[in-house]
């Protein structure tokens, strides 16, 4: 019943845990803090005690926890209340709250691509570190090659730091359709940026990786007409955008192949 208590607002109206009173859980927590605590007393009397705003009551109660990713988690959380946001983030990178650390990420990557780039490994390390499952460090190596070619777009054109930027985007690409084979939207990313170095070998074999792991991908056959252009086979690359369309006229890389064509 106490622990219904902190939960009585998110009950339906007239059940039991919507009637006891949350000070009735309170007084009973902090009993039995008092006589055997356990980790999930310490974590909701920190969690209750940082609802109503008192962060120094709810710091006491989370530093007694053993090392975890919650207490983590509820530190960020305190220090994030306290608009201590540096800590905050810290605390978010070692939990890892992934939704949280992308919500800085996106802040920054206006004014500054290169800082969210910075974050956004920061987090890919951590993350390749824990258990987390391989496709969501792979999307978050698709973000940084994502962020590394947005801070190439800033550098002068053809300069040594925007080709430097591109050739980073490309490995973190790499790494994404590494991690994640079967995805076509990871592939065709990463060899459009093959495209864009001149790397059409690589181009071609991650197109082919997408229209394998999706026969009916218009973009991925259109891209090994593109690639097909660049390699001076016309008549080739003609084929490839008839197959194209037949699935998708509409398709990003069939517009550019008809481009490419032109």
């Amino acid at each position: 019943m106490a622990s219904d208590a902190f939960a009585a607002t998110a009950a339906a109206p007239g059940t039991l845990p919507s009637r006891v009173p949350v000070a009735f859980g309170v007084a009973v927590y902090r009993a039995l803090d008092r006589v055997a605590p356990a980790p999930y007393v310490e974590s909701t009397l920190a969690s209750y005690a940082l609802s109503q705003g008192r962060t120094g009551e709810a710091l006491r109660y989370a530093l007694r926890l053993p090392p975890s990713a919650s207490r983590d988690e509820l530190l960020a959380r305190i220090a994030a209340a306290e608009d201590d946001r540096t800590l905050a983030l810290e605390y978010f990178l070692a939990a890892p709250d992934v939704d949280a650390v992308q919500l800085v990420v996106q802040s920054l990557e206006r004014s500054s691509p290169a800082r969210a780039y910075a974050l956004e490994r920061t987090l890919n390390a951590r993350l390749s570190m824990s258990a987390t499952h391989p496709d969501a460090v792979a999307e978050t190596a698709w973000r940084m090659g994502d962020l590394a070619n947005r801070q190439a777009w800033r550098e002068v054109s053809g300069s040594a730091a925007q080709v430097a930027w591109l050739r980073r985007g490309m490995r973190s690409m790499q790494i994404a359709t590494d991690l994640a084979p079967l995805s076509e939207k990871y592939a065709i990313v990463a060899a459009n940026q093959a495209v864009l170095l001149g790397d059409l070998d690589n181009a071609s074999a991650l197109f082919a990786r997408a229209a394998a792991a999706d026969p009916a991908s218009a973009d991925a056959i259109a891209g090994l007409g593109v690639v097909a252009h660049r390699r001076g086979d016309a008549a080739a690359a003609r084929r490839y955008l008839e197959r194209a369309r037949r699935i998708d006229p509409q398709a990003l890389m069939v517009r550019a192949l008809e481009r490419e064509l032109r």
